[in-house]
């Protein structure tokens, strides 16, 4: 896209096309929770409205959302550091799981090594889990 020189009559069209959006669209860094929930709303809103297609024009404006919410979870919301060995236990404890109820990752034996720390889940073993369980496959890295 070119980006061509501004008049003064491009900046003052500019300038009220921005406070309008801005009224209903928080686009800048989130300082607090009621920020964050005006930004999720936002975003919800513009999904919603079909900006989640790359091909729809509000599609840029969803990104820009997005690096200011993922911003401020990364600053405010820090993820604990639990080992995935760790996640696939709690799973199995709010399933009442036996190592032999677990296929997406192996046989009991595999289970038993994965919990054991002697095995890593691999990238297919994350998904199936992942889909079993209803959690993004992020909570297995």
């Amino acid at each position: 896209m070119e980006c061509l020189p501004l008049s003064r009559d491009d900046v003052a069209t500019l300038t009220h096309h921005f406070a309008v959006i801005t009224r209903k669209i928080p686009l800048h860094p989130i300082a607090d929770d009621a920020q964050y929930e005006a930004a999720i709303e936002a975003m919800n809103g513009l999904i919603d409205a079909g900006a989640g297609d790359d091909c729809h024009a509000l599609a840029p404006l969803l990104g820009l959302l997005g690096v200011f919410i993922a911003d401020y979870e990364d600053a405010a919301l820090p993820r604990p550091d639990v080992p995935p060995a760790e996640v696939v236990r709690l799973l199995m404890d709010q399933h009442g799981l036996k190592q032999g109820d677990l296929p997406e990752i192996g046989s009991q034996g595999v289970v038993s090594e994965l919990l054991s720390g002697k095995r890593e889940l691999n990238k297919n073993q994350i998904a199936r889990l992942s889909e079993r369980f209803g959690v993004s496959p992020a909570t297995f890295f």
